[in-house]
C-alpha cells in the first residue's frame, strides 16, 4: 500500500473524497466504462465468491446490520431519505428486495460481459450516477466516493472486523483474502476510485482499514445518530419483513451499536467486566456516582452532519449486571428475545450441521421471496409483491418522521402481540 493505513482512511473521509462524485460519467456512459480491474484474478475472484457462499448467512445477517449502519451517516442519510424510494415499508420492501438480488446476482453468476452479474452491476452502478444528480439538484447532498467507500464497507465490513460474531472462518488458505478481492472488484465495477477503494491487496491492511473505519465514522455516528436514522431503520425492517419475518427493530439496532462498539452496548459478561475497567479509568479516582461522558470514551466524528445533544453519562453501578445496563434495560422483551435467539443461532452456526442448515435456510429464503413471496402478497398485494431488480424502485410521498417520533414513551406492547412475535 503506497500510504499507512492512517493515511489513507484520512484521505478517504477528507472533504476532498466527498466532493468526488461517484463516477464521472454520465448514465448513458456507464455501460462503456464497464471494465475489468488491470489487477483482476479470476481465480481469486471465485474463490472469494464461493468463501461468501459457504457461510452466506453469517454474511447475509452482517449485512442487514451494515444497512441499519450506514442509516447513521449523514450524508447518506440525506440522499436516501431525499430520494423518496424507502421512506415507507413497502419501497423499502422493494428497494431492499432488489438490493438482495443484486448481492445475490454478483456471487452466484460468473462476472463476465453479457452476464446477470455484469448487467446488474451497470444498472447499480447507473442509479448511483442518477441519485447523486437527483441529490444534487434537490440541495440533498451527493453520492460521493467517500458514501460509496462507506457503502461498501457495510456489505460485509462487520464480518471482517468481528468474524466469530458471526461464526465465520477460513476454510482454505487465502479465503479471506479472495473475498477482499472479490469486493475490490465490485467496488471498481461501481466506479470507486482505487485511491478510495477500502479493499487493499491483503487482508490484514484492509482489516486494519475497516477497523478505523469503524473508530472514526460508524461509532460516533452510532453513538449519536442522525436525523431519520430511525425512520429509516424502522421502515425498512417494516419492509424486510416480508421476507424474513424473524427481524426485530429494537434488537438489530441494538446489535448494530454493540457490534460499532458504542459505549455501553455490551452483551457478554466480559464486555461488561471490560467497560466497568474503562469506566474507572476514565473516573482517575473521582467518585462513582459523577459518572463518564459516553464520547469520552470514542474518537470524535470527522465526517460532521450529526444533532448537537448532549452525550450520555456513563455509570460505573448501571453495569454492574447486563440486566442493569441502561441500553439492554430499555430492550422490550421481544427485543431481549431476539438478542439471544440470534446469539444461540450463531452458536450453532459454528457448527458443521448449523452452517449447512442455516445457509440452506438463507438459500431458501431468497428462493421464495424471488419466486414466492407470499408474505409480500399478503400485505402488498399479488402484483406489488414481486420484485424486478432492473427496474427502478418506486417512489411515495411518504414524509419521514423525526427521531424524536420514535423517542416518545410507547404503551406497552399488548401480550398477544409478545406472544405473535415470538412465534411468527
Amino acid at each position: 500500500m503506497d500510504v499507512s493505513v492512517e493515511e489513507f482512511v484520512d484521505r478517504l473521509l477528507s472533504d476532498e473524497a466527498y466532493q468526488e462524485p461517484s463516477d464521472s460519467v454520465k448514465v448513458e456512459e456507464v455501460e462503456m466504462q464497464m471494465r475489468f480491474p488491470e489487477w483482476f484474478d479470476e481465480k481469486k475472484y471465485n474463490q472469494g465468491r464461493r468463501f461468501y457462499q459457504d457461510f452466506s448467512f453469517g454474511f447475509s445477517v452482517a449485512n442487514i446490520l451494515g444497512l441499519v449502519a450506514v442509516y447513521s451517516v449523514p450524508t447518506i442519510a440525506a440522499v436516501l431519505a431525499g430520494s423518496r424510494r424507502s421512506n415507507s415499508p413497502y419501497t423499502a420492501y422493494k428497494r431492499y428486495s432488489a438490493t438482495f438480488m443484486h448481492f445475490n446476482a454478483w456471487v452466484k453468476n460468473d462476472l463476465k460481459p453479457g452476464t446477470v452479474a455484469w448487467k446488474s452491476l451497470q444498472t447499480v452502478r447507473s442509479r448511483h450516477v442518477q441519485a447523486g444528480r437527483a441529490a444534487r439538484l434537490k440541495g440533498k447532498g451527493t453520492i460521493s466516493q467517500r458514501d460509496v467507500a462507506l457503502t461498501l464497507f457495510t456489505l460485509f465490513g462487520f464480518a471482517i472486523v468481528k468474524p466469530d460474531k458471526f461464526s465465520i472462518r477460513q476454510r482454505e488458505e487465502g479465503d479471506w483474502e479472495a473475498l477482499i478481492h472479490y469486493w475490490r472488484v465490485i467496488g471498481h465495477m461501481l466506479g470507486l476510485q482505487d485511491r478510495y477503494n477500502i479493499c487493499r491487496e491483503t487482508y490484514e491492511e484492509t482489516r486494519q482499514i475497516f477497523q478505523r473505519i469503524v473508530d472514526k465514522v460508524f461509532t460516533p455516528c452510532l453513538e449519536n445518530v442522525p436525523e431519520y436514522f430511525e425512520h429509516l431503520t424502522h421502515v425498512t425492517v417494516d419492509g424486510l419483513q416480508a421476507i424474513t419475518s424473524g427481524l426485530e427493530k429494537s434488537s438489530l439496532i441494538y446489535w448494530t451499536k454493540y457490534m460499532a462498539d458504542v459505549p455501553g452496548y455490551i452483551y457478554t459478561e466480559g464486555e461488561r467486566i471490560a467497560l466497568q475497567d474503562k469506566l474507572r479509568a476514565h473516573l482517575k479516582g473521582k467518585s462513582p456516582d459523577t459518572g463518564v461522558e459516553s464520547r469520552a470514551l470514542i474518537e470524535k466524528n470527522v465526517i460532521g452532519g450529526l444533532p448537537d445533544i448532549p452525550s450520555q453519562t456513563l455509570y460505573l453501578r448501571d453495569f454492574n449486571s447486563l440486566e442493569t445496563a441502561p441500553a439492554y434495560k430499555a430492550l422490550p422483551f421481544i427485543g431481549r428475545y431476539s438478542l439471544a435467539i440470534l446469539n444461540l443461532m450463531f452458536a450453532f452456526y459454528s457448527t458443521w450441521i448449523g452452517r449447512v442448515l442455516l445457509n440452506f435456510q438463507n438459500r431458501w429464503t431468497q428462493f421464495l421471496s424471488t419466486y414466492l413471496p407470499y408474505v409480500a402478497m399478503w400485505r402488498f398485494g399479488l402484483k406489488n409483491a414481486f420484485v424486478n431488480m432492473f427496474k427502478e424502485s418506486p417512489i411515495d410521498n411518504t414524509i419521514p418522521k423525526p427521531n424524536s417520533e420514535y423517542y416518545r414513551p410507547q404503551p406497552p406492547e399488548p401480550w398477544y402481540k409478545t406472544i405473535l412475535a415470538i412465534i411468527w
